[in-house]
């Protein structure tokens, strides 16, 4: 009888030591896979952060926007998995009703998602730098101090003139935390990639070198806003360099006074000493006068051919051009549009 209550004792204690192992593991998992991340209306929170960001740091970001439910279990797992040596950088989604340990080892790999980097309508390296900055990791001072630094853009195969046409306009997806030096060597990879063996035959059938065309596509795409004209103007800027005209490009007298609100360029204007005034000078500036289109690139590799040496915007302010093959021609194109001009009181 007492062998019997002795083993019913055993075997109680083996149930109670059962049921307090299940309690725990059941606790245990509770901590760790059950929806403790809740983000605002359910949707995808993005959560950036920082290079050198600590483990406190991080924990503030979430507790602040009202992410994690239960800190304690929040906590609780970091700690076990030692989240605190292994903050990495970076852009981060995280989904409604995440577990923590579903984040704590999407933070703790680095697992984080690629950003769309937009590039385009950019006039000048410190517009580049500014949109840059606002979209990745490095300010704006970090990407300028690369565009002044003529030994390293001498690396990449450019000079300062001619480092703005290395950015192609498109959207890219790279890593938020991408460094300032990695973001002008990726830009680099994309530059040569554009340059293909196909666009790199066009351009040496028609004499001029990537860099060129840029350029010219970056006059052209000052010149007018309609797609449908880039491949006319492009055509009558090579007629002139090959015939050895000057093209006296209104943009590029623009661009070498540091005044693109000029609605009317006046003789005054055309007399400023400047490499990019192509009123005085003969051929190409000496690098672009804007980031240009992709349209507009191959608006030059492809332009029309014809024999027009002049171009005038239209009198009717539509945008769109009178082309002439003769300056007798071009002379009466250029009377209309002044005489437009005076009716609107456009005097500058």
């Amino acid at each position: 009888m007492r062998g019997s209550a002795a083993i019913k004792i055993i075997l109680y204690g083996i149930l109670f030591v059962f049921i307090l192992a299940g309690a725990e593991v059941s606790n245990i998992y509770h901590k760790a896979y059950s929806a403790n991340i809740f983000t605002p209306g359910k949707k995808p929170y993005i959560l950036y952060i920082p290079t050198g960001s600590s483990m406190e740091e991080v924990r503030t970001h979430l507790y602040d926007a009202n992410l994690v439910k239960n800190r304690n279990t929040f906590e609780w797992v970091a700690d076990r998995k030692h989240y605190a040596k292994h903050v990495n950088p970076g852009r981060y989604k995280i989904r409604n009703r995440m577990s923590n340990n579903d984040l704590v080892n999407m933070l703790r790999a680095g697992l984080q998602e690629p950003t769309s980097l937009v590039i385009n309508n950019i006039r000048t390296p410190e517009d580049l730098a500014i949109k840059v900055a606002e979209q990745i990791e490095p300010d704006t001072a970090e990407i300028l101090n690369l565009f002044n630094n003529k030994d390293y853009i001498e690396s990449l195969g450019f000079t300062p003139y001619t480092i703005l046409g290395m950015f192609i306009p498109n959207t890219y997806e790279c890593w938020w935390n991408i460094s300032a030096k990695g973001f002008f060597e990726r830009m680099k990879k994309e530059y040569n990639r554009f340059w293909n063996m196909e666009r790199t035959y066009k351009a040496e059938r028609i004499k001029l070198t990537p860099n060129e065309v840029i350029t010219l596509a970056s006059i052209i795409e000052n010149e007018t806003s309609k797609t449908e004209e880039f491949r006319r103007i492009a055509g009558v800027y090579m007629n002139r360099l090959n015939k050895g005209i000057k093209l006296q490009a209104d943009p590029t007298v623009k661009y070498a006074l540091g005044d693109f609100s000029i609605k009317r360029v006046l003789k005054k204007h055309t007399e400023i000493d400047s490499p990019y005034n192509t009123y005085k000078v003969y051929g190409l500036p000496p690098g672009p006068i804007c980031m240009p289109s992709v349209l507009a690139i191959d608006a030059v590799l492809n332009y029309e051919k014809h024999d027009y040496l002049y171009f005038c915007a239209k009198e009717d302010f539509s945008g769109t051009h009178n082309f002439a093959r003769t300056l007798e021609q071009h002379n009466r194109n250029a009377r209309l549009y002044q005489k437009a001009l005076n009716r609107q009181r456009i005097l500058k």
